[in-house]
């Protein structure tokens, strides 16, 4: 383990930002979320390894730089081992981490670690993930060469690590984010009215997230008892 491993006082969570954006992006993005939310975790915004290759959609919204985890095109996916790699070393590096965040490109990589873990493709050497919460996500579309190396043998079994998934009824990639579901058991999923972004959280989506979060609280009684009264907050 890497001698810059922390204590926590409330659970871990490595934050993956989407494509062509970044960690600071997606950190102003969560901003919209209310307190009684964020103060439950202790969140840590990861740059993906390569700079953006080309525009990015959010040029006109948040300041550069940019960064991209991997390249899909119809035949292939471009640096996915790679960006594993550089995600794992991180997490032994800066860890342990007991839950993912991720938006869109970053959300489809936070769904695939508790399955690599299980079938032990990878993140053999960090804590087992206990949580994962998915922003516009999405399930990796199939390609003319097949998945990429380290999820070619991964079993499609679901995996019983919980989930937490919000979809956008307006998102270009809705449907994928609903095949992800399929790859959960038991997933929790908040459903709002805007399009491929982090939604603010109305009052059904803030009573399913709070829910989420006395889920986890549960993993980590000792740790959150000094925490926010969520129940209070519904």
């Amino acid at each position: 383990m890497g001698g810059n491993q922390v204590r926590r006082k409330k659970p871990g969570v490595l934050c993956l930002h989407g494509f062509r954006t970044s960690g600071e992006i997606l950190k102003k993005m969560m901003g919209k979320w209310p307190h009684s939310v964020l103060n439950n975790f202790d969140f840590d915004f990861l740059d993906a390894p390569f700079p953006a290759r080309g525009k990015s959609d959010v040029e006109s919204l948040y300041d550069a730089p940019y960064y991209e985890w991997y390249q899909v095109n119809e035949i292939e996916c471009v640096h996915f081992d790679e960006c594993i790699a550089y995600i794992e070393d991180y997490m032994i590096k800066h860890g342990p981490f007991d839950g993912l965040l991720g938006f869109s490109q970053g959300g489809m990589l936070a769904s695939v670690v508790p399955l690599m873990q299980r079938e032990g493709a990878a993140f053999t050497s960090v804590p087992k993930i206990k949580f994962v919460i998915i922003i516009s996500g999405f399930e990796l579309r199939e390609l003319k060469s097949g998945p990429p190396k380290l999820l070619a043998n991964v079993s499609s079994v679901p995996i019983d690590c919980p989930s937490l998934h919000l979809i956008g009824d307006k998102d270009f990639l809705k449907e994928r984010g609903l095949t992800l579901l399929r790859s959960f058991v038991n997933p929790l999923h908040i459903h709002h009215s805007m399009g491929h972004t982090v939604p603010k959280l109305d009052e059904k989506g803030l009573e399913t997230m709070l829910l989420f979060i006395e889920k986890i609280k549960e993993m980590f009684p000792q740790e959150l008892e000094t925490g926010l009264g969520l129940k209070s907050a519904l």
